[in-house]
């Protein structure tokens, strides 16, 4: 690989990065412990590979122009069959916004692919009745589609994975999904609304069934669920002002919202849609305060909204609700935007440490990995850890594949995925429920390749133990499912 490829990330993982990244001490990893296989590397890719608790390793390092490899060798302690006849190495691959305008999202993928390696041990029994030692290998999109696309090329064509995974917005997942889908590759990804997972591949159109791609995530529908209530607990005069960019994400919200406003009773200004990166946006605030809205919604990559919402502040216009996806998801987003002007901002919630799931893979709850995730020096929680949940799907589809060496064999194993995870029970035997409008809000079998996750609504305000911490206001967008509410939520300007 050469030095230009700075779409690996840049640092190799030591013994010592790994039990940093995912908050293991060496003398605890126990029945689970190992690194198993993380690769990770600017111009190259490094491969680490565990025969052993990582506390009694020797390790021996050869370092080239193109690669880093390290391994270690020595007594075995792991929760799989020592009889098991060792099979060959499995390449998982994985692509994320390491940099660029969502790299926010990726924030905490380095830890869950760490969680995951940890997991596997020194290998892990396959469908086969082998003991395959697993290696992720991770591509950094630098947030841009074209990117997304290429890594994701060379996963499949120049580091010869077995499967495919990623996650963060359309921007990542839609580009990554059709790169799989054209090449033949399995691939599982998450965090992108199930409508631009489908209809941005498939020229509109909600319908289309893809072969090699699954994938998990909730929809708008679930959007619109938890916004209306959290609306429906103020006192407004219904006028929404609405940013939606010309992006996929954007493109897929604001026709799903055009139906939505009138029958809610609301009165909706909606201005052209803007392009990602803009720095001026006086004039959608103008026509806002016009207006009179007093409940601003849209979509914003994070250093959109923090442009805007200084703006908005700078030019007098302060909503009684300020309600925004994409951007508000990341408390280090919402310091950037400042403390005083963004308390009381609302966003959607696709995961806390208080939901009540706990990964098979990991035998933690919600909580316990969140935990896990500061403990190691990671600082607060944040949404994305959700993304752990392509490890999760990856390894259990892995021990039900009966041939590893057959990607139809692995799809297969992913249809046949009923799994507990860190996101809730991801269920692809249920019968299929949609994709017919009205549809079902909360988790469900939506489309022959998605099954949805719960959303929840959630209120930034000002924390006790970090500046910003979040509070689940509404829970009416995953009914039954049992995610508790925080608290009501406060109008803006009066948290």
């Amino acid at each position: 690989m050469s030095e230009k490829d700075e779409g690996q990330l840049k640092a190799s993982v030591s013994r010592r990065d790994f039990l940093k990244i995912a908050g293991v001490a060496g003398a605890t990893i126990g029945a689970a412990g190992g690194l198993g296989g993380l690769v990770a590397a600017c111009g190259g890719s490094t491969t680490t590979t565990a025969a052993s608790p990582i506390t009694t390793a020797a390790t021996t390092a050869t370092t080239g122009a193109a690669s880093t490899e390290t391994t270690a060798a020595g007594a075995t302690t792991t929760s799989v069959s020592a009889s098991a006849e060792t099979g060959r190495e499995i390449k998982i691959g994985f692509v994320s916004p390491q940099t660029g305008g969502i790299a926010d999202f990726g924030i905490p993928d380095k830890y869950c692919a760490a969680r995951a390696t940890e997991a596997t041990g020194d290998g892990v029994v396959c469908g086969d009745g082998k003991k395959h030692p697993i290696t992720i290998v991770i591509k950094d999109s630098q947030s841009d589609t074209n990117r997304a696309s290429q890594v994701a090329g060379d996963l499949i064509n120049n580091d010869k994975v077995d499967l495919v995974t990623a996650a963060s917005t359309p921007d990542t997942v839609a580009p990554v999904a059709d790169q799989c889908e054209s090449g033949g590759m399995p691939c599982i990804t998450n965090d992108c609304p199930w409508q631009p997972y489908i209809a941005s591949r498939a020229q509109g159109k909600l319908d289309a069934v893809f072969k090699w791609t699954y994938h998990t995530f909730w929809g708008l529908e679930d959007v619109q669920a938890n916004f209306l209530d959290m609306w429906g607990q103020l006192t407004t005069n219904k006028k929404v002002a609405a940013m939606f960019p010309n992006d996929a994400d954007g493109n897929a919200w604001l026709p799903g919202w055009k139906d939505v406003w009138g029958p809610a009773g609301l009165s909706p200004t909606v201005p052209s849609q803007f392009q990602d990166g803009t720095e001026d946006f006086s004039a959608q605030i103008s026509a806002f305060k016009a207006a009179g809205c007093e409940i601003g919604m849209g979509v914003f990559i994070p250093p959109d909204m923090a442009n805007f919402w200084k703006q908005a502040t700078q030019q007098g216009w302060k909503p009684k609700a300020g309600t925004y996806a994409k951007a508000l998801l990341f408390p280090q987003a919402v310091e950037a935007i400042g403390v005083d002007i963004a308390n009381g901002l609302t966003t959607e919630v696709w995961w806390t440490p208080s939901h009540p799931f706990t990964s098979a893979l990991l035998n933690e709850t919600c909580q316990q990995f969140a935990d896990k995730y500061t403990a190691a020096g990671n600082g607060q929680w944040t949404q994305p850890l959700l993304h752990f949940i392509v490890f999760e799907m990856a390894i259990d589809t892995l021990k039900r594949t009966t041939s590893v060496d057959d990607k139809e064999a692995i799809v297969t194993a992913i249809k046949g995925t009923k799994l507990q995870t860190i996101g809730g029970l991801i269920d692809f035997t249920a019968p299929v429920v949609g994709p017919t409008p009205p549809f079902k809000v909360g988790p469900c079998h939506i489309t022959e390749n998605v099954y949805k996750t719960p959303l929840v609504g959630g209120q930034w305000l000002k924390g006790t133990k970090y500046p910003m911490e979040l509070t689940v206001v509404t829970n009416a967008g995953a009914p039954g499912v049992g995610i508790p509410v925080g608290g009501k939520i406060k109008e803006y300007g009066a948290a």
